[in-house]
């Protein structure tokens, strides 16, 4: 059987299935070509992360797929429902780039609190000639520890960040259409750990109360954040969207960062992907990465390996 990985897998997800008897490809087929590269090559299995789209066309077209799979989270690059009417198995990966997303955010907030987005574009401009100004620029940074994170999504990737959230000390308040109560344990390296039960609120108060909000909902047909929930936080306020493109309204947060209502963003995801928006990128006051939340070693490492064992047990077991 012949697994197309075509947005790439960690070698340890290619080792598994080869020892189970899988050939694994890992050409990169344009989205154009997939089709006819599925059929003239007999594929069973896609993979596919962000990048590669699984719709409603391909489904119909490729009758020999048997197992759609996504490494990572969101799935709104496949028509799931559709598949699985089809007789298909599409399988992702939910928790194995969790922690990965979580320390994304921190790097970001890190970031943003002590302006290293912005100075690690002039020192290498200025630092030579400008040293002292760039100094006194820079000199009025804030600590996170005492501060409130508001995390609105608190699934896996929001009880990650607020682990780490809990161990710098901040104070962490949540958000979450479907979660009441959640205990998170916060593990340390010693094999001590502490528990702390977080209850949910309603949005508003996320909103209103927080020092700096970061966002981990799947993608949506609204923005969760536009020109009306800004409006209802804080001066001054930081946020974060490493979740999905679209959930964020970028022209209300523009506005916000150049009134200074918003002190800082971190966007790790955008509107426009692959292309976001020129304001967007050249924004002094926003910290930037391109898609990168579960592009870790480890995240990698562990994506592969569990869809690999997936792959293993729906096929093997059929074959049966």
């Amino acid at each position: 059987m012949k697994v197309l990985a075509n947005d790439g897998i960690s070698q340890s997800g290619i080792d598994t299935l080869q020892q189970a008897g899988f050939e694994v490809i890992t050409t990169k087929v344009a989205q154009e070509q997939l089709i006819s590269f599925i059929n003239e090559n007999n594929v069973d299995v896609i993979l596919v992360r962000s990048a590669t789209k699984v719709k409603k066309d391909v489904i119909d077209s490729c009758p020999g797929i048997r197992v759609i799979g996504r490494g990572g989270v969101g799935m709104d690059n496949i028509d799931v429902d559709y598949a699985r009417e089809k007789g298909i198995h599409v399988i992702n990966t939910p928790a194995a780039s969790s922690s990965s997303v979580a320390e994304l955010v921190f790097a970001h907030l890190f970031a943003g609190v002590r302006f290293l987005h912005d100075s690690n574009r002039n020192m290498p401009l200025d630092g030579d000639s400008k040293f002292a100004q760039l100094k006194k620029s820079y000199a009025k940074g804030i600590e996170l520890r005492g501060k409130t994170l508001g995390i609105i999504g608190f699934g896996r990737i929001g009880r990650e960040v607020a682990k780490i959230a809990l161990g710098i000390g901040m104070k962490v308040i949540a958000s979450d259409k479907y979660v009441g109560n959640a205990e998170i344990k916060v593990d340390f390296y010693n094999g001590q750990s502490i528990n702390v039960a977080i209850e949910t609120q309603p949005v508003e108060d996320i909103l209103k109360l927080s020092d700096f909000i970061t966002l981990h909902v799947p993608a949506q047909k609204d923005y969760v954040i536009g020109k009306k929930e800004i409006e209802s936080m804080k001066d001054g306020v930081a946020i974060v969207n490493a979740a999905r493109g679209g959930v964020i309204d970028e022209v209300a947060l523009i506005e916000a960062l150049e009134s200074r209502k918003v002190a800082f963003a971190g966007l790790d995801t955008f509107e426009n992907e692959p292309s976001p928006a020129i304001k967007v990128l050249m924004n002094p006051y926003i910290s930037l990465t391109p898609h990168i939340g579960a592009a870790t070693n480890e995240a990698q490492d562990r994506i592969g390996k569990e869809l690999a064992e997936q792959i293993i047990s729906i096929l093997k077991t059929e074959s049966v």
